[in-house]
């Protein structure tokens, strides 16, 4: 059965219509809630009817044990259920989930000294029968149905009725305060990670590595009402929210990982970061500063080298460039550096060839990466988990959109996890490196804050 699509007569956002799903079993958002030239769609995600997820090695569909690998099952049903996608949408039949970075390890055979802190499959990702589709820069909606939960006409009837009159969401106001928080580092003990991470640098074993902390919020705070905080003040092309019932993903990142479309292969690597100034001219110098750091601009010289090498395994010969490189792009607590490297995927790979020639990605591990990934694990204090993993769609035409996990919140039983962390070189200032995972987990920290014996309730009426 091909996937039924259609236009609608009305346009709402996204964010506004998620209210009414975000209780539903797996309902999902990916949003783009800061409009750019990468953050055009937003996608809700309704009526699963197939997961296929990976725990301790093992693979599942709909929870039953298989003897197919996670890879070789994923790759199956996405080759067996091929569909072209004949609209301007990103995506109109497929999957979406998350990988985490220990499901990475397995491709390097690097094993992890750490239990699990979060409860949660390695790798999952749903497919679904229903799709609401933001465009965002036309201001337009879409909705699709494949039909594998029942009669299309049905689903998109009834999905159609309880979204019509949708009321306005309202905003969250902006209070500035930061939840207080238990990182899994002290200070000097970080400063000191940092320092070992430099020798192995110096002695030759790497040439760069990220190293991370993680943060622990315990709180009552809605999941949802704190990513609507988030997005709303965080705004991020790469936003998520995801509601896999015992656990909440609260996403509000700024970098792309991989990106297929017409079998172009595109990769967004951030290294640098610069917190964003109190006033234009202290904003400018600091946007300046950024832009001109030999060491930020090194750092990411040496990443995009890296992922060039990763795409060269599964790209065309001669195809893979850099398209973009050095450019500074501003959010809401920061500036970043980022570059662009594309490619052109080869004839006989498909999105798990590409998933394990690239996954964990660079900007993330280091390089060497396996080496780097072995330090990694020897000198942090936890497992990452989700942290610096991937979400996105894995679509049925054979494209994909996937992020870098970052400025994120895992939340379950009350406890939001959220890790930070930074590129560390040669060149790397103990203190500098440490006050800056603290820049970065500001954004998500402020969501997650509530006035001592009071509900979180910061929202005005639109």
């Amino acid at each position: 059965m091909r996937t039924t699509f259609q236009k609608l007569p009305f346009y709402k956002k996204a964010s506004d219509l998620f209210s009414l799903f975000k209780e539903e079993p797996q309902a999902v958002f990916l949003d783009s809630s800061l409009e750019n030239t990468l953050g055009q769609y937003s996608i809700i995600c309704l009526n699963p009817y197939l997961t296929i997820s990976e725990e301790n090695g093992t693979c599942f569909c709909n929870q039953i044990p298989q003897q197919e690998s996670f890879e070789e099952c994923l790759s199956r049903y996405l080759r067996e259920h091929e569909e072209d996608n004949p609209t301007h949408l990103p995506l109109i039949a497929g999957a979406v989930g998350y990988l985490t970075y220990d499901y990475g390890r397995k491709f390097e055979n690097i094993p992890s000294r750490h239990p699990k802190n979060i409860q949660m499959p390695d790798a999952f990702f749903t497919f679904y029968d229903n799709f609401i589709i933001e465009d965002i820069k036309e201001k337009k909606l879409w909705l699709t149905a494949c039909g594998k939960t029942g009669d299309p006409r049905t689903s998109m009837s009834k999905i159609l009725t309880k979204i019509h009159n949708c009321p306005l969401s309202p905003l969250p106001r902006r209070h500035g305060q930061t939840a207080p928080f238990r990182p899994n580092f002290e200070k000097e003990e970080y400063k000191q990670a940092i320092d070992r991470m430099i020798s192995y640098i110096v002695q030759g074993d790497i040439y760069i590595a990220n190293m991370t902390q993680q943060l622990q919020v315990a709180s009552k705070v809605d999941p949802y009402l704190a990513y609507s905080y988030l997005r709303t003040h965080n705004p991020a092309p790469f936003g998520a929210y995801l509601n896999y019932g015992t656990f909440q993903i609260l996403c509000a990142s700024p970098e792309r990982f991989l990106q297929v479309q017409d079998g172009i292969v595109q990769t967004r690597p951030i290294k640098g970061t610069r917190k964003r100034g109190t006033t234009p001219r202290e904003d400018e110098a600091l946007r300046q500063e950024l832009e001109g750091s030999q060491k930020d601009r090194s750092e990411l010289l040496m990443i995009v080298d890296l992922e060039r090498n990763d795409l060269n395994h599964i790209c065309r010969p001669g195809s893979v460039k850099v398209t973009e490189n050095f450019a500074v792009e501003a959010y809401a607590t920061v500036f970043h550096l980022v570059s662009t490297i594309e490619g052109k995927l080869k004839k006989e790979c498909d999105l798990t060839d590409l998933i394990r020639a690239a996954f964990p990605g660079g900007s993330i591990t280091g390089a060497p990466k396996i080496r780097a990934m072995e330090i990694i694990d020897e000198l942090e204090h936890d497992r990452r988990g989700l942290y610096t993993g991937s979400i996105g769609y894995l679509s049925l035409d054979g494209s994909c959109d996937l992020n870098i996990v970052i400025r994120t919140a895992v939340h379950q039983d009350g406890i939001y996890t959220l890790g930070v962390g930074g590129g560390i070189t040669c060149e790397s200032d103990l203190e500098f490196e440490y006050e800056e995972t603290l820049q970065k987990a500001k954004a998500v920290l402020e969501a997650l804050w509530q006035k001592e014996g009071e509900p979180y309730d910061n929202t005005d009426p639109r």
